[in-house]
């Protein structure tokens, strides 16, 4: 089904199911996943990011997004689709993009490289070394550094 040209939210080439990192020392979690084969610089989803209230504090909660250029942050956003499923990678590795549009509360996410159908979607967190959220998953996923 075509997406309505007026939607402000659009992830139809995207689904999500486990992992392909989950493991029995991780848990099991969901990962988002390419439904269609992707060209760099295809759009892969669009959405709309909702402020949380002031005085959240996303330090404490990893299934929000930093929502501003401040450091250290104090604008947190909760995002709409299958963004919030997107698991991170170390910097230059992501096969995704995500542009925030601060003004608008919107974003959108681009291939980076090529995607096959059925891989997995990785962005990089830009909060990943300072979030304290994220000093595990950060530690993992810089243990070769």
């Amino acid at each position: 089904m075509a997406s309505h040209p007026e939607t402000k939210i659009d992830c139809s080439k995207v689904y999500v199911k486990q992992s392909t990192f989950s493991n029995e020392q991780t848990g099991d979690f969901d990962g988002a996943f390419a439904a269609v084969a992707f060209k760099k610089g295809d759009l892969v989803e669009k959405g709309m990011m909702r402020r949380l209230p002031e005085g959240f504090d996303g330090n404490t909660c990893p299934y929000i997004f930093t929502w501003s250029e401040e450091r250290p942050n104090k604008t947190w956003g909760m995002g709409s689709g299958c963004a919030p499923y997107y698991n991170t990678c170390k910097s230059g590795t992501a096969n995704t993009q995500m542009v925030r549009h601060f003004e608008k509360d919107s974003f959108e996410i681009f291939a980076a490289e090529d995607i096959e159908v059925d891989t997995e979607l990785l962005h990089t967190y830009v909060s990943l070394k300072w979030r304290t959220c994220f000093s595990e998953l950060n530690d993992i996923v810089h243990k070769e550094d």
